[in-house]
């Protein structure tokens, strides 16, 4: 999608700090990080939200999953605890239209959430 900067920051359009890259996902660290560790792991095809993934596009969840768990031991979180989110739409808290998995982590959390 030529408007969406998650989709440009995927492209190499907009520069970004890389964790990890593959065929299917990136993930790079928020640039308004809420924690110590705040990396946003997103598919590099264009999903507006969750909402959009049906049955046949469910292994892109399941991967950006995996991808969360080899970074959560790679940055030093895995152990103390980490929060995985995923926001979707206005009341839900999304700020950018593209299906985004959020890392964060090196801090504790309260609950309930936001």
């Amino acid at each position: 999608m030529a408007d969406c900067i998650f989709c440009m920051i995927a492209n190499g359009e907009i520069p970004s700090k890389v964790a990890y890259e593959d065929d299917q996902v990136l993930a790079f660290h928020d640039i308004d990080p809420k924690a110590p560790v705040h990396v946003l792991i997103i598919p590099k095809k264009h999903f507006s939200s969750i909402l959009e993934i049906n049955e046949g596009e469910s292994g892109t969840l399941a991967h950006m999953f995996l991808v969360a768990n080899r970074l959560a031991h790679e940055l030093g979180v895995a152990e103390s605890g980490f929060r995985l989110v995923v926001n979707t739409g206005k009341d839900g808290g999304q700020t950018v239209p593209h299906l985004h998995l959020h890392l964060t982590g090196g801090r504790a959390f309260g609950w309930p959430a936001g």
